[in-house]
């Protein structure tokens, strides 16, 4: 039965600094390439045929930082329409190179006029339960911004036409991502309903696996 992995980047410099990163990219934080390895070890203990992600600086530098610890070298292949995509065209992979997808529909949500500014001081400002809402909620929307429901309509259907594809060919999928971007898709994987998914967080680095029946619906989830 085909399985798909879902990864949250390692910590950012920002997310050390309590900051709203959205779209802004910066890199991981110094202190996070230690823990690399053991994620390394628990995702390529199960054989795993090809990753997704995005093009934000964090999400890449997880891949290659655990990919730094097998033998496989990634090849970043971009989905999305421009020269990347035109100019970096090519037909076959040698067996030490590892294919990584990368298409924006997998970025984080886009943090408006929060991004950059500090998360305690905006809660000050604006009140907790209005901040934990434009955070955790599913309609309400930052200003200027995303809400996750907007993060849902832009990452499930790239879920669909091109995850989906390679798990019905019996492909394992890893999908290496921000915080709202996977927890988009663990709310159309588990059917999580609108007011549940408030409650769904993913630690950095953290790590779920999830085996799928042959119609692609779920038939276990595991916390690794």
């Amino acid at each position: 039965m085909p399985k798909i992995f879902i990864l949250r980047h390692l910590k950012s410099q920002w997310n050390l600094e309590d900051r709203f990163t959205g779209w802004v990219d910066v890199p991981l934080s110094r202190m996070e390439a230690r823990k690399a390895k053991n994620i390394s070890k628990k995702v390529f203990k199960y054989k795993i045929d090809v990753i997704y992600s995005s093009p934000l600086f964090r999400n890449q530098d997880t891949v290659l930082r655990i990919l730094e610890h097998t033998p496989k070298y990634p090849i970043f292949i971009h989905l999305d329409k421009g020269k990347m995509k035109e100019w970096g065209h090519f037909k076959e992979l040698h067996k030490n190179y590892f294919p990584v997808y990368i298409s924006d529909n997998l970025n984080e949500r886009y943090y408006g006029k929060l991004q950059g500014l500090n998360k305690k001081i905006t809660k000050r400002k604006y009140g907790e339960n209005k901040v934990q809402l434009w955070r955790r909620g599913f309609e309400s929307r930052p200003p200027g911004g995303e809400n996750l429901k907007d993060t849902f309509k832009r990452a499930v259907p790239f879920y669909k036409k091109y995850i989906e594809r390679d798990l019905k060919k019996g492909k394992n999928v890893l999908v290496v991502g921000s915080h709202n971007a996977l927890r988009a898709l663990i709310k159309y994987i588990e059917r999580v309903s609108d007011q549940g998914i408030a409650n769904i967080e993913v630690p950095y680095g953290g790590l779920i696996k999830y085996e799928l029946n042959r119609v692609l619906k779920l038939k276990s989830k595991k916390i690794l």
